[in-house]
């Protein structure tokens, strides 16, 4: 079994900073990838940074410049500065991990809630 705990939301004024951490546990052989997502109601999920077990970083085009993505081994975070209300969302962690009986599957966090306000 395999979990994912996110930790770090909240609430923050509009230019502020946040840092999203997600710690994967378990029964894990590899971490291939890890990244965040985001959902606001009636929107599907998107992606917002993800990193590679090599260490590739990509950024969709509203978190360039703005969100830091890095890991520490089955830890990784999200730093988020300079916030806009358009960022208020639930943000989830995703890993995509093969377990020790070597099977590879995509997780998910149980999300934690972002929310840019005045």
């Amino acid at each position: 079994q395999v979990q994912l705990v996110e930790s770090g939301g909240g609430l923050v004024q509009p230019g502020g900073s946040l840092r999203l951490s997600c710690l994967a546990s378990g029964s894990i052989f590899w971490i291939n990838a890890m990244g965040w997502y985001r959902q606001t109601p009636g929107k599907q999920r998107e992606l917002v940074a993800a990193i590679t077990g090599g260490g590739s970083i990509n950024y969709a085009d509203s978190a360039k410049g703005r969100f830091t993505i890095s890991r520490d081994k089955n830890t990784v975070y999200l730093q988020m500065d300079s916030l806009k209300p358009e960022d208020t969302a639930v943000y989830y962690c995703n890993a995509e991990i093969t377990t020790s009986a070597l099977r590879r599957s995509d997780y998910w966090g149980k999300g934690t809630q972002v929310t840019v306000s005045s």
